[in-house]
């Protein structure tokens, strides 16, 4: 039986740290997940902060719905919140 997953989708840049850590705790839960790199992308980060309401790397999005940046997602773990919302089909 395969494992239904949300929709992950993280917007990032190579050099952030909280994207790294973000990026490595999903990878952790062995889930998949979609990477947008904003690097020099103006346009995608614009995207990313229209969407997300902010401007910072990373965001995350579980089926199209921000989640927040690093701090929210490890909140979200932490609480035991996090699983529940990806075990959710899109």
């Amino acid at each position: 039986m395969v494992k239904q997953q949300a929709k992950i989708v993280v917007y990032t840049k190579a050099y952030c740290p909280f994207c790294i850590r973000a990026k490595h705790l999903l990878n952790s839960l062995e889930l998949d997940y979609q990477e947008i790199s904003v690097d020099g992308k103006p346009q995608l980060q614009d995207e990313m902060a229209k969407l997300a309401g902010r401007c910072t790397v990373p965001q995350i999005f579980i089926n199209d719905k921000p989640i927040g940046g690093c701090d929210d997602l490890f909140a979200m773990h932490r609480a035991g919140e996090f699983e529940a919302l990806v075990s959710a089909k899109a």
